[in-house]
């Protein structure tokens, strides 16, 4: 399950630190808190689907590393990520 072509390619434009950056922790965080809450909404329908909720709770742990390592090196950017994307973090 991945994000549409648009959306993303209007995430990486959104919380892009340069024109072609797709890679930065800004982005990579935006794009797996899309897809966590798309994967959110199919488990809320499909609550037996237990390979769909393994993928959740990896990706889950992977945003929750890139934010500690963007906390770690910039700290007023981790503040207005977590405010723009809603994290209550």
């Amino acid at each position: 399950m991945s994000l549409e072509k648009k959306t993303k390619s209007e995430t990486i434009k959104k919380y892009a630190t340069t024109p072609k950056d797709t890679g930065s922790p800004e982005v990579q965080v935006a794009l797996l808190t899309g897809r966590i809450n798309q994967l959110t909404e199919h488990m809320k329908t499909h609550k037996k689907d237990m390979g769909s909720r393994r993928g959740l709770l990896l990706m889950v742990s992977k945003r929750r590393r890139h934010l500690n390592y963007l906390k770690k090196v910039d700290s007023k950017g981790y503040e207005k990520l977590i405010d723009s994307l809603g994290l209550r973090r």
